[in-house]
């Protein structure tokens, strides 16, 4: 359970530091006593919306709390569900979101909110969807797992009810491969990974919702399942969205965004070393300490 209790601090940490939207600038930049902040002359605070319980994306956004609280720029930021933070996008709450997976997790928020946002670009090519077992379970595909379900406790834990991963698992992957005799057990991301952490620790057999790139693949002997029908998707590209308005608001801060890029291999030490070494207590100072081990990231984005 210790990486449950790792993964609680974090969550913990970063709803500790979340500033209530209602205290916060609106999208023109205008804050709450009337005037401006910010760096560059550019308008008011920044809002960064988080998808509960993504790391990928928590890690990223603390990132980016320090580069723009270095280059002078007032940062809030708040974690909810994805359709939340989609909404609070559009309408102007938000103005930005690190995590967004595209063409396949995040698309139906594009069908319904697309016109009130704007793609900042990607900065991760390599994300992808999938199901993961213990690495010494007997199956090693999807097909497999489905005559094998039984020897899973016809179980499939996933993740929060509004995430695209869980939209796919339903609609794609359990009619595609027949699991549909297994209980799709959706709760949280935490939820998921404690059960990942008891059966791996237990040595029993387990089936569970994930993506790439996640730190539980180096926590945990996992393996991904194999998807000859291609049901959860190609790899992904992880986009930075904002607010239709942004790049007008802040032109500095989208051109600096507009640059950046993030390898998994970065990321994943990145996310070690927040939510694995450090605990998840303190995502700002892990940024800190990540960044004096990796004295040119941010030169190699552009950013001095």
């Amino acid at each position: 359970m210790q990486n449950l209790k790792r993964r609680g601090a974090v969550l913990a940490t970063t709803t500790a530091l979340a500033l209530t939207l209602a205290a916060c600038g609106s999208a023109d930049g205008e804050t709450t006593d009337g005037g401006t902040a910010g760096g560059s002359g550019d308008a008011g605070p920044i809002n960064i919306g988080i998808h509960s319980g993504w790391d990928e994306g928590i890690a990223v956004s603390y990132l980016w709390e320090h580069i723009l609280t270095e280059a002078g720029y007032e940062v809030n930021m708040e974690t909810a569900d994805a359709g939340v933070v989609f909404t609070a996008l559009a309408e102007g709450d938000y103005h930005l979101n690190f995590d967004t997976w595209l063409p396949l997790t995040h698309a139906s928020y594009m069908e319904k909110y697309g016109d009130d946002l704007e793609d900042l670009g990607t900065w991760n090519e390599e994300a992808a969807l999938t199901i993961a077992v213990n690495e010494d379970a007997p199956v090693d595909s999807l097909e497999e797992l489905a005559e094998n379900a039984d020897l899973f406790g016809n179980r499939l834990v996933g993740i929060e009810s509004g995430a695209g991963l869980t939209k796919t698992t339903q609609e794609a992957v359990i009619p595609t491969y027949g699991l549909e005799g297994m209980d799709y057990l959706i709760s949280s991301t935490p939820a998921m990974l404690a059960e990942l952490d008891a059966a791996t620790s237990a040595g029993e057999n387990i089936a569970v919702t994930l993506w790439r790139p996640h730190w539980a693949y180096d926590e945990y002997p996992i393996k991904d399942l194999e998807d000859p029908e291609g049901s959860l998707g190609d790899a992904e590209s992880i986009h930075t969205y904002a607010h239709k308005d942004f790049s007008g608001a802040y032109p500095e801060v989208a051109e600096m965004i507009k640059g950046f890029a993030m390898s998994s291999d970065d990321l994943h030490s990145l996310e070690n070393l927040m939510f694995n070494q450090d605990g998840g207590d303190d995502p700002a100072a892990s940024v800190d300490a990540w960044l004096e081990e990796n004295p040119d990231f941010l030169s190699g984005i552009g950013i001095e």
